[in-house]
């Protein structure tokens, strides 16, 4: 068994005297797909925000790769990449561009065309942002967030909105990306994704975890 990255120990956000996130536990190993299944309003997303230490926590504990994600919210960020439901670039600057803009942020100097050839981008090089379809902007989101070497990469309902040939083509590249070594955590609300990308699912409903096990397990 791998050993874990993530560990969450009664995660608790509170809106309004209401648990948005209601005390929930689990673990993610290295190198699985992770996913938190669940409808709209569950707490998939501010799950995921707290974890990327973006949103405080208010009660429980969380660490990524041994790091308190409340204690050490920015040592966690360095370690962590991110894919938000609706990813923002700047305008009128090339994909190219864009891609070693992300990395200095991060003290690094990259290819950006090696970037574009792992999401299938190279022949948009010289192309902005706002040119891509949803799906190429969907990768190309993936691209930028993948230019530090992260430890564990986290995809927010990444498939919302895309027709079906897309959806099949960003699974895969999710695929890829584990294959890379990359552990990922992902939220959806589509069934048949969870259960053909993730080694494991927890779903979600009205802040809690009501089950955690894998897809074959689950439909059991």
């Amino acid at each position: 068994m791998s050993k874990a990255i993530v560990t969450v120990q009664d995660l608790t956000k509170t809106y309004d005297k209401k648990n948005a996130v209601d005390g929930i536990s689990f673990e993610v190993f290295e190198g699985e797909i992770f996913g938190i299944l669940g409808p709209n309003g569950a707490g998939k997303t501010t799950t995921l925000e707290m974890l990327e230490a973006m949103r405080s926590i208010d009660g429980g504990e969380a660490s990524l790769a041994g790091v308190d994600v409340k204690k050490n919210g920015e040592a966690v960020k360095a370690l962590i990449g991110v894919q938000p439901q609706t990813p923002n670039f700047e305008e009128k600057t090339k994909l190219t561009e864009t891609i070693e803009f992300f990395a200095s942020t991060y003290g690094e100097k990259v290819d950006p065309m090696q970037f574009l050839k792992s999401v299938h981008l190279e022949e948009k090089a010289n192309s902005y942002p706002e040119q891509l379809s949803g799906g190429q902007r969907q990768r190309f989101s993936i691209a930028t967030a993948l230019v530090h070497g992260p430890k564990v990469f986290f995809l927010d309902e990444p498939t919302t909105g895309l027709d079906p040939q897309a959806r099949r083509n960003l699974w895969d590249l999710i695929r890829e990306v584990r294959d890379r070594g990359v552990t990922v955590v992902m939220t959806t609300h589509y069934m048949d994704e969870a259960e053909l990308l993730c080694d494991r699912i927890a779903i979600m409903d009205e802040g809690k975890i009501i089950a955690l096990d894998t897809p074959k397990n689950l439909i059991k």
